[in-house]
């Protein structure tokens, strides 16, 4: 296939999550967008050395660098607990009219640069805490139900199905500094290919196909690999 594309765009930061132009439904309702989620390195060694109040700044600032990044290109980030977060692109009318395409693009742009913001974040961590972290993100664009869940008084919009199921999945699969990405996802990008003459092309590798425990066939993935290899 060929390598996808996607817009360059300048660096910003964003510590606040964007929902205002999500619509929040009664009713569970059907979509097609593209699942990222991403998480976090290296937390177990981090947690067990450091005590609680010092890593309460440390995740703060790792769910700012995937919340501007996801802000930045377009998503909207449904869910953040524990050393990951769920965001979803391709959601609103302002996509434009290949909304696929446009959620695709925004997903792999915004995990792009998660990996390379928070690069960044673990260098530094690295020399003040002697602490080795990094992230794994994966995407997955399909369908989608997006309805309120949770207790009373604390209901919140999510996005569930096999989708979400398979870009989790995807996020566990990649190493650290790595971006996976489905054979949907890789659809949607070439449909969006046409680009202009400012587009940027990241380098994408075709994997072998990827077999998830419990679904009736394997998947075809493909990867941004990371600048250098770490043990996790």
């Amino acid at each position: 296939m060929n390598p996808p594309k996607v817009r360059a765009t300048g660096a910003m930061t964003v510590r606040s999550v964007a929902r205002a132009r999500v619509t929040r439904p009664r009713c569970a309702k059907t979509t097609r967008v593209t699942v990222l989620f991403a998480d976090l390195r290296g937390y177990t060694g981090l947690a067990e050395r450091l005590a609680p109040a010092r890593i309460v700044p440390l995740l703060d600032e790792f769910f700012g660098v995937l919340a501007g990044a996801t802000v930045l290109h377009g998503g909207h980030v449904f869910h953040m607990a524990g050393d990951g977060m769920m965001a979803g692109f391709g959601l609103d009318d302002a996509a434009g009219g290949d909304r696929a395409a446009a959620g695709a693009l925004g997903a792999l742009a915004a995990g792009h640069e998660m990996l390379k913001n928070f690069a960044e974040v673990a260098g530094r961590w690295r020399h003040e805490l002697a602490i080795e972290s990094g992230i794994g993100v994966g995407l997955h664009l399909g369908e989608v139900a997006m309805g309120l869940l949770g207790p009373p008084g604390h209901r919140r919009t999510t996005l569930v199905g096999d989708t979400v199921n398979v870009a989790a999945r995807l996020c566990g699969r990649a190493r650290a500094g790595e971006l996976l990405l489905s054979s949907t996802v890789a659809a949607a990008l070439d449909a969006g290919a046409a680009g202009g003459p400012d587009a940027q092309s990241f380098p994408v590798l075709q994997l072998p196909q990827f077999e998830l425990r419990g679904r009736s066939a394997p998947l075809d993935i493909w990867c941004i690999p990371a600048r250098e290899r770490l043990a996790f």
